[in-house]
């Protein structure tokens, strides 16, 4: 899935507490599998500034923070609960990016972005030729790795379609591959890694529903005689010698031993019968 998380909203109002600035729905048709993230922009003009980013994190899907001189860069890179880092390409910067800044940002899981929107629409020669410097200089200095890449078009003229971006990622050195990742692979993790941070405890444990447990089978109850009383009952008519009644209506049971009784003394009487004959 292809992601540009930079689409600015043209009737944006001045941010107030507890309140976004993007309704939701969206006042306007959207496509069924196209999802729409709310995004929040801090620029960073003074590192002693607190910028509400817990309360802003209830509101918003995505906090990018755009840093203006190396004080606030530094300030995003270290210690900013953000999700993005956003720079201002088309703008010359006083120092060249160091790698220790902003491979510790990389290494907290916030991305760094590349605007390629003012590089297709500006007529402004010396912006264009910024955006390329200070985008080669990133890929360079972080490796290709932790990037992203957003339009940030104001207007329709300002996309492009995904191979055209990574065609434009492999002019500035990024490569095709890596190009991609920043559309699809790098974009989803910063946007899953967001919702944790919002949904999970600790942006570590989350809850996952796994659906209804199954009611258990009831149980059908027979009626069945006392334990051991039908033992009990079979064991003393054996031991007399008579066997168990049986219903009315049906043959009787006849044990082993009776029968063996039985079958005794038919033959004593044949006997005895056979010796009263012959005397």
């Amino acid at each position: 899935m292809f992601h540009d998380l930079n689409v600015p909203w043209g009737n944006a109002k001045e941010l107030q507490r507890a309140t976004s600035p993007v309704p939701n729905p969206l006042p306007f048709p959207t496509p069924s599998r196209l999802r729409i993230l709310r995004r929040c922009n801090i620029f960073l003009t003074d590192a002693a500034s607190n910028f509400r980013i817990p309360q802003l994190q209830q509101q918003y899907d995505l906090i990018a923070a755009r840093p203006t001189d190396e004080k606030t860069l530094q300030q995003a890179c270290q210690s900013l609960d953000v999700d993005i880092i956003s720079l201002d390409l088309s703008q010359k910067f006083e120092k060249h990016f160091k790698f220790p800044m902003l491979g510790t940002a990389v290494s907290r899981g916030v991305k760094i972005e590349l605007c390629y929107g003012q590089a297709v629409l500006s007529f402004d020669s010396t912006a264009k030729r910024n955006v390329i410097s200070n985008a080669t200089q990133l890929i360079r200095v972080t490796r290709g790795r932790g990037l992203i890449m957003s339009s940030e078009a104001k207007s329709v003229l300002g996309l492009r379609a995904p191979s055209d971006v990574m065609n434009l990622a492999s002019v500035w050195g990024l490569g095709l591959e890596r190009g991609k990742d920043a559309l699809t692979k790098e974009a989803r993790s910063v946007v899953e890694f967001a919702r944790l941070k919002r949904q999970s405890y600790k942006g570590i444990v989350d809850i996952v529903y796994g659906g209804e447990k199954p009611p258990a089978p009831e149980k059908v109850v027979e009626d069945k005689p006392q334990k051991g009383q039908k033992k009990d009952q079979k064991r003393k008519a054996q031991d007399s010698g008579e066997s168990t009644p049986a219903p009315s209506g049906e043959e009787k049971i006849i044990s082993k031993r009776q029968m063996k009784k039985t079958k005794k003394a038919k033959l004593a009487a044949e006997m005895q019968i056979g010796t009263g004959s012959s005397a």
